[in-house]
């Protein structure tokens, strides 16, 4: 084991660890373009994608996740060994899992995203609810999708809810914030993607939808859905079935049962 593991601060008034705490508040992710990223899974996909700047981790940790730390000090990232105290003043989490790490911004482009291979694309408008779009990143990695973009109105992406809740997939897929979604349905159309609104008041996808065409998916907030305005710019307004009693699926949910719809409809169209 690495010979700085002696050397462990104690002091959660060090200046690394405040910088590095300042990034739980947004203006200073926004100033520094970079987030913290906490929890073997979070932290591991993070040095995988080459954008961690500095690790801070208990030696407990360190000593239980060797294959972390030494993917990080072949990476050239700054270790910082610390105690437990430390990771908790860093960490969002009610139990923090003894890392945290300090992470750029990726910064993806649109062109990453929408482009004329794109088959699956993720659109979220006004979705506020950071564990709701955690999920949805989470699933669109599942499914294969090409990315996931967000309106400016949505949750910052780099919250360390948001974050939490990826499981690490925030990092396995490009996403890309402050979109104008009415210049995105217009882009995707002109790409040849059918653009798909999913809402209660729409036809069912099991009736006439050909869920094996290329997809931009359009998903609203969570408690008032989309605007009328959104719903007319789409080229179908798409409803999930419910044949049990339940009067509707929270977002993470129906976003989980038409993206898997729609992977699996272009699958089998190979």
């Amino acid at each position: 084991m690495s010979k700085n593991m002696t050397n462990v601060e104690t002091n959660v008034r060090a200046l690394k660890v405040v910088r590095a705490r300042r990034l739980l508040e947004s203006k200073y992710r926004g100033a520094q373009q970079a987030f913290l990223a906490e929890g073997p899974q979070a932290v591991r996909e993070a040095i995988a994608s080459g954008l961690v700047r500095e690790l801070f981790i208990t030696v407990e940790s360190a000593e239980r996740y060797t294959d972390i730390v030494s993917v990080a000090e072949n990476s050239d990232i700054e270790i910082n060994y610390v105690i437990a105290e430390v990771i908790e003043v860093l960490a969002s989490a009610v139990t923090p899992q003894g890392m945290v790490a300090v992470v750029k911004n990726p910064n993806a482009a649109l062109d990453e995203v929408l482009n004329a291979d794109s088959k699956l694309v993720v659109a979220l408008a006004s979705v506020r609810d950071p564990g709701n779009a955690g999920s949805v990143i989470r699933v669109a990695d599942a499914v294969a999708a090409d990315g996931v973009l967000t309106t400016a109105d949505s949750v910052e992406l780099q919250n360390p809810k948001v974050v939490r809740s990826t499981a690490g997939s925030l990092f396995h897929l490009p996403c890309v914030e402050g979109v104008d979604m009415f210049e995105i349905i217009a882009q995707a159309r002109q790409l040849g993607l059918q653009v798909l609104a999913a809402d209660g008041s729409g036809e069912s996808f099991d009736t006439g939808v050909d869920l094996a065409k290329p997809t931009l998916w359009v998903f609203g907030n969570e408690a008032w859905g989309l605007p009328q305005e959104l719903l007319d710019a789409v080229d179908q307004v798409v409803s999930i079935p419910i044949y049990g009693k339940a009067e509707s699926l929270n977002l993470a949910t129906a976003t989980a049962v038409c993206l898997y719809a729609s992977a699996s409809a272009q699958r089998s169209a190979k």
